[in-house]
């Protein structure tokens, strides 16, 4: 039985001279500069048996603008980048993409975490967390009398 493909103009197979003409009818996509984009804080977190180990990416932040925050297995990151206003005589600003203002993430984790214990490292735009698990209370059994 014969394949059936759909016939797709703008496919990276095609032919070299239908690669010149592939962006021409494509729609345009115009940058909003009246909105600029929130940082997003990108996260790794890893697990071993007795913690989470958590590396937050929060470039151009001092540390003393970053909070966390830590409920049970929730964990909550929120960091503020100031705008340093120099402004030097015959300079203008023609563009403007360094992000200003604050930013969140909060996630959950599987297990609750030790927050009194927990630990926070910030170096060269990295925040590393050491969140211990908290210990799970054993299950007792009950006699029945």
């Amino acid at each position: 039985m014969a394949n059936i493909t759909r016939y797709d103009p703008f496919d990276l197979a095609l032919e070299p001279f239908d690669d010149m003409f592939r962006g021409f009818f494509r729609p345009v996509r115009l940058e909003s500069t009246l909105q600029p984009q929130q940082m997003q804080i990108k996260l790794d977190v890893k697990e071993t048996d007795r913690d989470y180990t958590v590396l937050a990416e929060i470039p151009g932040v001092r540390k003393e603008d970053i909070q966390v925050n830590i409920v049970g297995n929730q964990v909550s990151i929120s960091a503020e980048m100031k705008k340093e206003h120099e402004e030097k005589q015959g300079e203008k600003l023609l563009r403007c993409e360094r992000y200003y203002g604050q930013t969140m993430r909060s996630f959950t984790l599987p297990q609750e975490v030790n927050e009194v214990e927990s630990t926070a490292k910030y170096n060269n735009g990295v925040l590393c967390l050491t969140l211990p698990k908290k210990e799970m209370a054993s299950a007792k059994k009950l006699q029945i009398q």
